[in-house]
């Protein structure tokens, strides 16, 4: 893929100085670009770049004002950020843009595919499957019967859906992640053994969520495991049977969030946070990395922190006075000594 400065400039609404016919066919940081790359100079840190990187062309925002000559083209625009961050999507679509039915794959004659639809080698589709329009299924995956997947939908390599889940529009989910296995139900026997409990639910992951790699979201015991609208969950998480995950909350790596907890909408909760069973989380709420949640968090809108969660400025106060225990304690001991001296002399 190659573009000339003024093909881009064309593309961005921007403007041209220097070489508009100078091609780029590769993205790059403006610290670390050779000849032939395209970059942008968003923060004013970087500007010492501007003028000794290797770039060919580089976007800068229209009120930069150069302190010294730079050696690459440079396309002028609104928002170099926001233009760059243009020109990512743009290359990533074309990255990844494949249609066809590659060979060998398995797709069950009662399967239904959309249009401009592309199943990649190695792929299996199973009974009553239903695959939308502009999906891309990539090798490897696994969708079992009777899954429903709505539009422009994306499946990296290895994905698995397990029976009778739905997918909403505009999903992508990545390689690795296992949506439908069975959520973690065993009655205990007298005998000291456990009976597994069948999960019979699903799970429904409605418009526009992104799941990242190796996340496992698992079917409900009854009824389904739900994951809103616009929910973005990262890497290596475990959404446990029947859990709710509301709308535009994100969740980051390494977090468990246990059976049937409710999860509020615009929640954020860092890394390696874990969420016991039955609890709710009010909507807006804010969970530190490596917090532990062990009760219902019902006031929408705070921040919490600490094993277990308290209130982010108490947990941080808490901090403060863990760090003065030495002092305070060498003071106890000094007082210690003058009393004991006292008692003596009396």
């Amino acid at each position: 893929m190659q573009f000339t400065a003024h093909e881009l400039s064309l593309l961005l609404n921007g403007t041209v100085e220097g070489d508009p016919s100078v091609p780029v066919n590769q993205l790059a940081k403006i610290e670390e670009a050779q000849s032939g790359s395209l970059s942008f100079l968003a923060n004013p840190k970087y500007e010492q770049y501007l003028y000794t990187t290797g770039a060919s062309v580089v976007i800068i925002n229209n009120d930069q004002v150069l302190a010294a000559p730079s050696k690459a083209t440079l396309i002028r625009v609104e928002n170099a950020y926001t233009a760059f961050s243009q020109l990512l999507e743009i290359y990533n679509t074309l990255k990844l843009n494949k249609t066809g039915i590659e060979q060998p794959s398995f797709i069950h004659p009662s399967a239904q595919i959309g249009e401009n639809v592309y199943v990649g080698a190695f792929a299996y589709l199973g009974p009553n499957v239903k695959i939308g329009n502009n999906c891309k299924i990539y090798p490897h995956c696994y969708i079992a019967d009777d899954v429903i997947i709505a539009d422009n939908v994306t499946l990296f390599p290895g994905v698995i859906v397990y029976f009778d889940c739905v997918i909403g529009n505009n999903v992508i989910i990545h390689s690795g992640t296992v949506i439908g296995a069975d959520g973690f139900g065993f009655a205990p026997a007298a005998d000291g053994t456990y009976t597994k409990i069948s999960q019979i639910g699903n799970v429904i992951i409605e418009d526009d969520v992104e799941i990242g790699s190796n996340t496992t979201v698992d079917r409900a015991t009854l009824g389904s495991t739900i994951i809103r609208k616009g929910v973005k969950l990262d890497n290596l998480i475990q959404v446990a049977h029947n859990v709710e995950i509301g709308a535009n909350t994100v969740v980051a790596a390494q977090t468990g969030i246990s059976g049937s907890t409710k999860i509020g909408e615009n929640c954020i909760v860092g890394g390696q946070v874990g969420i016991v069973g039955h609890i709710t989380v009010a909507k807006g709420t804010q969970i530190q990395a490596q917090s532990g949640v062990s009760r219902s968090l019902i006031e929408e809108g705070k921040r919490w922190m600490g094993s277990p969660a308290t209130g982010y400025t108490d947990h941080m106060r808490s901090q403060i006075v863990i760090q003065r225990l030495p002092a305070l304690e060498k003071r106890i001991n000094e007082l210690e000594k003058i009393i004991a001296e006292l008692q003596k002399s009396h």
